[in-house]
């Protein structure tokens, strides 16, 4: 496998000859259709299981995923490591240009992604990874919303009847968190981590991706309707744990949103008629909340923009850069924006949050 080219077309005739894709599955976000094809029915398995009322009867679609299960492939090419993100100092990824394309190779876990064009190529230990795999369609949809001119937010979503709000925040602030309580107030959940933001002429909208929200400890146990996602034996032992500890645990479940909230709670785009951007602390003040101008604050826009990453391929002739902020200001005109500041309160947030999805504002 170390003698592929650089060449994505002819690199994905030597992949299908080798592993025939014998296994399929069908999933619709919305108006985005997908097709994954691969050689291993487990995989088929999990993914149908994760995407749950995603999965569609055999269908025409947009993009072709195909998934070959395999070990790690050994590429000798010049690869370039990702510079970590700000905070971070792991290097978990590099990537290479390919004629027709791009390859990202994830280095901890040994899979490789090619994709360009018709080609959207995932190769290597796929069940064990299966995260990354949906993450890589989740990324393929993405950059079809992206291509159609959309903004890319880092928020979650949250609806109620004709209205929605875009949660955003730095790292680790409680976004999704803060969207469950949001939900079991009574809203929809639309997205977890991504927000494709798509300025109208008379509304803005916002449309999410098909990622279930990944919670710890601290917030299944604070929330009545997210009790079924932990283990007898972990809610015992963590109940037991200080606040504190509790929340800096790294340890996560998938928070399936029918199996929580009931059927039909998961859409996938809304109106975005707010913003809240969660700029609290563990202080133990009393939450407070403002209005603000996103242009004056361009301090707390930074939560809410997001970079593209090296899974996004802008069409052909386009030149390879993020938006700047003076067009995050613009596409949010029409969205009242808020600053949560103050102590941590996930309770009053939600009931904020609710109360401006039913009347448009928060008082």
């Amino acid at each position: 496998m170390s003698v592929f080219p650089l060449d994505l077309d002819q690199a994905a005739q030597h992949l299908m000859q080798d592993y025939p894709p014998a296994h399929e599955l069908h999933l619709q976000f919305e108006s985005w259709k997908v097709r994954l094809k691969t050689n291993s029915k487990e995989l088929v398995d999990d993914l149908a299981d994760y995407y749950g009322p995603f999965v569609a009867q055999a269908q025409e679609s947009h993009v072709t995923v195909h998934a070959f299960e395999t070990e790690p492939l050994n590429l000798d090419w010049d690869w370039t490591r990702k510079t970590p993100d700000p905070g971070k100092t792991k290097i978990k990824e590099a990537w290479v240009n390919l004629k027709g394309g791009r390859a990202v190779r994830k280095l901890i876990t040994g899979m490789t992604f090619l994709f360009g064009g018709d080609y959207h190529l995932a190769v290597g230990p796929c069940v064990k990874n299966s995260n990354q795999i949906i993450n890589f369609i989740n990324n393929r949809h993405i950059q079809w919303h992206l291509e159609k001119g959309c903004l890319l937010g880092h928020a979650a979503g949250v609806s109620f009847e004709d209205k929605g709000l875009a949660l955003a925040g730095f790292s680790g602030a409680g976004k999704s968190t803060l969207a469950l309580h949001i939900m079991s107030l009574g809203a929809h959940f639309v997205s977890n981590d991504r927000l494709m933001v798509e300025n109208k002429a008379d509304e803005t909208l916002m449309y999410g991706v098909a990622k279930l929200p990944r919670i710890n400890p601290g917030t299944a146990l604070n929330n009545p309707d997210l009790a079924s996602v932990m283990p007898a034996e972990d809610k015992e032992r963590f109940s037991k744990l200080p606040t504190k500890e509790l929340w800096d645990l790294e340890h996560k479940y998938d928070a399936h949103i029918d199996e929580c909230f009931g059927p039909g709670k998961f859409h996938l785009s809304a109106p975005m008629n707010g913003l809240f951007i969660l700029h609290w602390t563990h202080s133990g003040e009393p939450m407070e909340i403002r209005r603000v101008n996103p242009d004056e604050r361009r301090d707390l826009l930074a939560a809410f923009m997001k970079t593209t990453g090296l899974f996004y391929l802008p069409p052909q002739g386009d030149e390879e850069k993020d938006p700047p902020a003076e067009v995050y200001v613009e596409g949010l005109k029409k969205v009242a924006v808020y600053e949560l500041f103050g102590g941590v309160d996930f309770a009053k947030a939600a009931e904020l949050g609710m109360r401006f999805l039913k009347t448009g504002d928060v008082k």
